[in-house]
């Protein structure tokens, strides 16, 4: 993969920076809302990265003042009009999906936020502005989410009259608790980013003059840290969403046996003695 995809699929920009993938999200003209080609860009670098043995850490960002604005709102509006008593706003003499079908094609779409939840791999959002609506559902996704201090975040959805999508509701609860999530989905409301790191939500917030860099400096850490730990780290604490204390002590006595078999357990041991830097090679 070049460091830039084609100009057919420039709405989603992947860029490498040693073992780190940066995926950047570029339509700034509007705000980097999802468009079929990004998501496209999106189903397929995501599958690809999470079984790259190069790729150890995975970095989203956008263009400009947004990190993502979600569904394309003017889009919605342009398709707006009367409804019939299905929903359905086409003319019934075109055959249009069902509301399954179209159910099913947007639970499909939503795949991409569980690669970046499951996959073996840190994953970080940078977020340099607006993050709102399935933008922010994207970016609560990830593992770690890096703010500028000119980020603002908004569920978004219930001032559309939509319920919401790619996750939010589950990741937003886990962070932040049931109260709070359910008033930031019921309100819409806009906070920033030091209102969005006080309740848990972003882990840290940097300064925007240099905010593209030290989120990539940041990122770039996670990368050089070894691969099957940090994957198998990531198993333990997602097992801890959902399973009883046994069942994670199951699961982190089984992943401690594959690291300590590991040459990167070996690595790190030896450089720990030696103070030497550690060469992890992921095996």
């Amino acid at each position: 993969m070049s460091d830039e995809l084609s100009s057919s699929q420039q709405h989603l920009i992947e860029t490498q920076h040693g073992h780190l993938t940066v995926l950047t999200m570029n339509r700034p003209e509007a705000l980097n809302a999802f468009s079929p080609t990004m998501m496209a860009g999106f189903n397929e670098a995501l599958p690809r990265l999470a079984n790259d043995r190069d790729c150890r850490a995975l970095m989203l960002t956008g263009v400009g003042r947004a990190f993502s604005a979600g569904g394309d709102v003017k889009g919605f509006a342009s398709n707006a009009g009367p409804s019939d008593g299905d929903g359905d706003t086409t003319s019934k003499n075109v055959q249009s999906p069902t509301k399954a079908e179209r159910a099913d094609g947007l639970r499909r779409s939503t795949e991409i936020v569980e690669l970046l939840h499951t996959m073996p791999k840190p994953t970080i959002a940078a977020i340099p502005g607006v993050a709102a609506g399935g933008g922010f559902s994207v970016a609560l996704a990830c593992d770690i989410r890096i703010a500028s201090s000119d980020a603002r975040f908004t569920t978004a959805f219930n001032k559309l009259g939509l319920s919401g999508d790619y996750g939010g509701t589950y990741f937003l609860t886990q962070l932040v608790g049931t109260a709070k999530a359910r008033e930031l989905y019921l309100t819409s409301d806009i906070i920033g980013a030091e209102e969005a790191h006080r309740i848990g939500i972003v882990n840290q917030v940097l300064d925007t003059d240099s905010f593209a860099e030290d989120a990539l400096s940041f990122a770039e850490k996670l990368a050089a840290m070894p691969p099957i730990s940090s994957g198998l780290m990531k198993q333990n604490l997602n097992c801890a969403l959902t399973n009883d204390l046994a069942g994670v002590l199951d699961v982190e006595a089984t992943n401690m046996i594959k690291c300590f078999d590991s040459n990167d357990h070996k690595a790190g041991a030896l450089a720990f003695v030696t103070k030497k830097p550690a060469v992890f090679t992921g095996t």
